[in-house]
């Protein structure tokens, strides 16, 4: 998609209708936690397992004659429909993912991913599919995978987030100290699916109507760079306000030019034309180049004294992101930092 004609043509979320399944899904009692949630959800999707009942216990007798079991047992087998990753030998990673073993979501989405993903969005061509399929495992299923086997998300970790899917689907277990009565822990694990069903929707159809249709903006951006700045440093976006750096990435990888882009320009909503430096890839805040460092922190008539550019409006104190009245102005702020070269 390359123009924002394309919108009304993307696709737009859909809800599996199919007649309850009269198969049931077996997992764990006890403590809950978002892998088993969230793939007892992402199960519940399919038209063989639709709106499944869930029966939640650890006696294998029970388990046993259930058609699809997960997160206990002590076994992985495809064709047996069973998935734990609790063994001593087990390692199964996602393909060309090595951060963390599968949790049980993880082992769903591998075999199932695909399908869940067309039951919401049914006209996805096969490669859009293989897209999203990898999106959503990068961007929702990892870090899902990733708390349960207890891998930090860094070396070095200075707070914990307890905003997250994984802590908030934690509190909905009873506490040590409630009283009796109330929710049974069937009710609550209920709730905590649900949730890791929304969840999942929230990211899939964020990657599916947002985040796929700014690939062909930046795609074809990033193919116009010598219209806008003829050292191919510099690319204008023609629509402001979505995502676009995991894309760029990826786009300068395919065109063989990585590192080549320095700033990226758009229009905000108020009009402003904005100056964004592009980020080091695999980092959040280390420039590739900055805006000047005399700029930063400088607005309005102090920042067009200084700079000299006429129509510079103002520049952060960290130096990654810039705005001024004018495309031209913008540009010129890009031009003179990458000149300049400080990150």
């Amino acid at each position: 998609m390359s123009s924002l004609a394309s919108a009304a043509k993307k696709p737009r979320l859909a809800f599996p209708t199919h007649p309850q399944s009269s198969q049931t899904i077996g997992t764990h009692s006890g403590t809950f936690q978002a892998d088993e949630a969230t793939g007892v959800w992402l199960l519940r999707q399919l038209p063989e397992y639709f709106n499944a009942p869930v029966v939640r216990s650890r006696d294998l007798k029970v388990l046993e004659p259930l058609p699809i079991v997960i997160d206990v047992g002590g076994e992985y087998d495809h064709a047996k429909r069973r998935y734990d990753h609790h063994q001593r030998d087990f390692g199964t990673k996602f393909p060309g993912c090595d951060v963390s073993k599968l949790s049980a979501a993880g082992l769903v989405y591998l075999h199932y991913g695909k399908a869940v993903i067309s039951e919401f969005y049914p006209h996805l061509g096969a490669g859009e599919l293989e897209t999203v399929y990898q999106k959503m495992y990068s961007s929702f299923m990892l870090p899902v995978d990733a708390i349960d086997n207890g891998v930090e998300a860094a070396d070095e970790v200075r707070y914990r987030d307890s905003t997250g899917l994984a802590a908030r689907v934690g509190r909905l277990n009873k506490r040590w100290n409630e009283p009796e009565g109330g929710e049974t822990d069937d009710e609550r694990f209920a709730r905590a699916s649900k949730l890791c069903g929304e969840a999942f929707l929230s990211a899939l159809s964020h990657i599916v109507e947002s985040d796929m249709e700014a690939r062909g903006f930046v795609e074809e951006a990033l193919l116009k760079r010598e219209e806008v700045d003829p050292a191919g440093e510099i690319i204008r976006f023609s629509a402001g306000g979505m995502p676009w750096k995991g894309h760029l990435y990826e786009l300068e990888d395919k065109y063989q030019i990585e590192g080549k882009i320095k700033f990226v320009l758009y229009q905000d909503q108020s009009g402003m034309w904005r100056v964004q430096a592009v980020t080091v890839k695999g980092t959040a805040f280390g420039n590739r180049v900055g805006l000047c460092k005399a700029w930063r922190g400088v607005r309005d008539a102090d920042l067009v004294s200084t700079s000299g550019i006429e129509g510079a409006k103002f520049c952060h104190a960290a130096g990654f992101i810039g705005g001024a009245a004018t495309f031209e102005a913008a540009r010129e702020m890009a031009k003179l930092s990458i000149k300049e070269g400080n990150p």
